[in-house]
């Protein structure tokens, strides 16, 4: 399966523009041989100071016309954007689309307090489950999500052997980035395909000024980097041989000589 992380700079409320940006970015992958192609957290929209009706119509015509973009490319496309019908407490949902329909969405778990999203998001209340694709079970979460290993573990002793992950994770918290992205495919026995963002933004509520590196990451079930971004570059390709995650559970079993706390 190759892979692409679309490290995009979403403007915020310009659903429009954004999605002329991310579509332009979906069908140059497409010619380069991407089969599944992550855009960044909140890609439709980013994070705006107040959300409307009006933001959320858009948003969801952004996402129609990228279901049938995955239709017509024959792509798997993920990302997350505003879900909900309520413009005063929308969810943060992860969205995965293949051959036209939605087959996976998931709610944002953990809000981002430095940034006051617990004020203006509704957490979601599940784990994030398995989705059954056509290159087999993967499973999708949210930025800060990614610090919460007890939280991500459950899908990948469900068999989910890619762990897709979208993200504005800011230049500041780079190392951490990194450290995680690593840590979750080394303890899961999964690929990791973390998309973040580029470009900078003032976010949340509190208006915080921040920079992000576009540094995306494809890490390997033993931990090694299959590919990593710049801030200059939009698309980043990795080829994943799904069938090594199996292997490396077969030779560490780690879920079966796990003991209880």
């Amino acid at each position: 399966m190759r892979v692409c992380c679309l490290q995009l700079d979403p403007l915020g409320g310009e659903v429009l523009a954004n999605w002329s940006q991310a579509e332009r970015a979906l069908r140059e992958a497409a010619t380069q041989g991407a089969d599944l192609c992550l855009l960044p957290e909140m890609w439709p929209s980013s994070f705006c100071a107040q959300v409307d009706r009006e933001l959320l119509d858009q948003t969801a015509v952004a996402l129609a016309r990228t279901a049938e973009l995955s239709r017509e490319l024959g792509l798997l496309i993920g990302g997350s954007a505003y879900g909900g019908s309520d413009p005063e407490r929308p969810s943060n949902r992860f969205h995965l689309f293949q051959d036209g329909q939605e087959i996976y969405s998931y709610e944002k778990g953990h809000l981002f307090s430095p940034t006051a999203e617990h004020l203006s998001f509704r957490a979601g209340e599940a784990p994030p489950r398995v989705a059954q694709t056509r290159f087999g079970p993967m499973h999708g979460v949210v930025c800060y999500d990614l610090r919460f290993p007890a939280w991500v573990r459950p899908a990948t002793r469900s068999g989910s052997r890619v762990m897709l992950v979208v993200a504005q994770w800011p230049s500041e918290r780079a190392s951490h980035w990194r450290a995680l992205v690593q840590g979750r495919a080394v303890e899961g026995q999964c690929f990791v395909v973390a998309c973040n963002r580029s470009g900078s933004a003032t976010i949340g509520r509190r208006q915080l000024q921040l920079d992000f590196p576009g540094n995306s990451l494809v890490v390997d079930p033993d931990g090694n980097v299959l590919a990593q971004g710049t801030p200059e570059a939009t698309c980043v390709f990795a080829d994943l041989d799904l069938e090594q995650a199996t292997r490396a559970r077969r030779a560490v079993p780690v879920w079966k000589d796990e003991r209880d706390a």
